[in-house]
């Protein structure tokens, strides 16, 4: 893609638990490291989550 190394793929579901809330509201995961926004989802939640868009430095995923 970009020579970017990530650690989650466009399209996959990951196990996650959200460790902190984003500015807009969004529930915020971690996959090593790399941050994942996720409508709807609350701090404490663990969750899996499918990744609908990855961008430069962060992806964006939905519950599943």
């Amino acid at each position: 893609m970009d020579g970017i190394n990530r650690p989650v793929e466009e399209g996959k579901e990951y196990e996650v638990t959200i460790d902190a809330q984003g500015a807009k509201g969004d529930g915020i995961a971690h996959v090593e490291g790399f941050v994942i926004f996720i409508a709807g989802a609350r701090v404490g939640e663990k969750i899996k989550v499918k990744i609908t868009a990855l961008k430069r430095t962060f992806a964006i995923g939905e519950k599943v």
